[in-house]
């Protein structure tokens, strides 16, 4: 798992919506063990107060289980799965739609591209 911070909202927001994509995208399936807070973050140059802090969120959103000294995993309940792949998907809708608002495009213009290039995929 590659890290990228940015300034543009706190490091541990940042560590949710990464880890949160490493899920989604299958770097982490469900039940797979998730390293632990001093390892993950000596891997991302973070304090590990601060990754401690995103870990402990992801648990309240049911996206990690702690498993009493095991560790934490990803959870294996496809409601939650379903939930966060939908929070990633809506994010990156809303920040697609942002940038190419800031283009000038209209959203319906937006829907039009993107069918376009659905067409030509599919040829």
């Amino acid at each position: 798992m590659q890290w990228k911070f940015s300034g543009g909202s706190p490091v541990y927001r940042q560590i949710i919506d990464q880890i949160r994509s490493a899920v989604v995208a299958g770097e982490f399936a469900p039940g797979d063990r998730i390293p632990a807070v001093r390892e993950l973050a000596a891997r991302a140059q973070v304090n590990p107060n601060t990754m401690q802090r995103a870990l402990l969120e992801l648990e309240r959103e049911g996206l990690l289980v702690t498993d009493g000294t095991l560790g934490r995993y990803v959870t294996r309940d496809e409601t939650v799965l379903e939930a966060i792949k939908q929070l990633a998907i809506d994010a990156e809708i809303h920040a697609c739609a942002a940038r190419l608002s800031g283009l000038g495009l209209s959203m319906a213009q937006a829907a039009k591209l993107l069918l376009k290039l659905e067409e030509e995929a599919h040829g």
